[in-house]
């Protein structure tokens, strides 16, 4: 009887394991990051070589330590492989891009059109993939000409117009 016993507990430990392993290990397999955010993520050791799948949703930066940063670059999901010298596997993880989390990120919508606002403290324009294009062109430019403002010491801001 005890025999039989501890056999159906094994059994039904067993096949417990065999359903949740699989899902405790793909939580793990798979990177969460923010459009416009980054997330740092250890490196095995001897890293030769890091693939992404699609650098258009994450792009990497190697950095000291084995570490790595993954910034999200547009809505979506692609991979992640580390090889050795060999060409042998040793991580492949899936990254997961999705939008601005909380209440800090406010969409108006106007008909189709929409735009992207960060209200942190106080509400300013954000620009973010999905904006109409009116909008985010508009976003993108001033802060286009702001950064090169900033490159050139201020120099274009208030160079005076030719005549």
């Amino acid at each position: 009887m005890k025999a039989t016993r501890i056999r159906k507990t094994t059994a039904v430990a067993l096949i417990l394991s065999a359903f949740l392993l699989p899902r405790i290990a793909g939580a793990a397999e798979t990177l969460e990051v923010v459009l416009d955010q980054a997330a740092l993520m250890k490196l095995p050791d001897k890293v030769s070589t890091v693939v992404v799948g699609n650098p258009l949703i994450a792009d990497i930066a190697i950095q000291s330590g084995g570490l790595m940063v993954v910034t999200g670059k547009g809505f979506g999901a692609t991979n992640l492989i580390a090889l050795d010298r060999s060409g042998t596997v040793l991580m492949e993880r899936s990254i997961v891009v999705g939008g601005p989390r909380g209440k800090d990120t406010v969409q108006v919508y106007r008909g189709v059109q929409r735009e992207t606002w960060s209200c942190t403290p106080n509400c300013e324009r954000r620009i973010t993939l999905g904006d109409s294009a009116d909008y985010f062109s508009a976003i993108a430019g001033q802060a286009e000409a702001r950064n090169g403002a900033a490159a050139s010491g201020g120099a274009s801001a208030t160079k005076a117009p030719a005549r």
